[in-house]
């Protein structure tokens, strides 16, 4: 049903991939023949270490990250095709109870990060003229409920990233999209759950889509592929859902 050599002979960025989407999109990206840089501020992105990915210990939204990790990339693989913005974290606080500092912290995990590592690897692609970006985006980007104002306004800014760059990078033939993932089995949660247990927090809200669970991992690295892939050849600026629904739901 899906290509098993569409990203063959590709060089990738992936961000936030030690764990959850980040991990399953490297694995796939790898199994179908491409080479991955792996970033993540979580050290145990290194245990990906092997002969097609080269893993990389950084938060991406500190200054000269996203330099180091084109830079790396580039260096091991003298060329970058692909970049996926996929590092994101949440916080669930009121905005009354919401500091300045929970706000950045969200909004520079989920949108600064992306911006720098987008306008690196633009650098990096535009003198060849051809590559693509795909930003991991949300059903809240466009919906929302108490609790996620900064979560809901990083991954509404991103989706209109994505618009916005993919028409500026048109023009030298690299792609921009983005996939609306909705509730997906990782550990995103689990400094949120009370009990510590993320996963088993998404699966009950996942519950509540029309498909009625949430996403493993690997569902969402499929639309991902296909977004880089030269199947998506045609597709520019588009927030593809992956949500089970959710966001074609009204409540009644």
């Amino acid at each position: 049903m899906y290509g098993t050599e569409e990203v063959k002979g590709k060089f990738a960025i992936v961000t936030g991939a030690a764990s959850g989407i980040g991990r399953a999109i490297t694995e796939l990206l790898v199994a179908r023949g491409a080479k991955v840089v792996a970033e993540d501020i979580d050290p145990a992105v290194e245990s990906l270490a092997g002969p097609n990915v080269v893993p990389l210990v950084a938060d991406i939204s500190a200054d000269g990250s996203a330099e180091k990790a084109v830079a790396l990339a580039i260096e091991r693989f003298s060329q970058l095709d692909l970049l996926v913005n996929n590092a994101g974290i949440i916080i669930n606080k009121l905005v009354v109870d919401m500091s300045r500092a929970d706000w950045e912290r969200i909004i520079d995990a989920n949108v600064t990060g992306a911006f720098l590592h987008s306008r690196e690897t633009m650098k990096a692609m535009i003198p060849r003229r051809s590559g693509a970006i795909v930003n991991v985006a949300s059903y809240a980007s466009y919906f929302a409920f108490p609790t996620i104002a900064a979560y809901t306004a990083s991954k509404a800014a991103l989706a209109q990233l994505t618009r916005t760059l993919a028409l500026e990078a048109i023009e030298h033939g690299i792609r921009v999209n983005a996939v609306g993932s909705g509730d997906v089995l990782t550990n995103i949660l689990n400094t949120v759950a009370a009990d510590g247990n993320g996963v088993a927090a998404l699966a009950a809200h996942g519950e509540s889509a029309p498909m009625g669970r949430a996403a493993d991992p690997k569902e969402i690295a499929e639309v991902v592929l296909f977004l880089a892939s030269a199947r998506a050849s045609f597709m520019v600026g588009s927030v593809v859902m992956a949500d089970g629904g959710m966001s074609v739901k009204v409540d009644s």
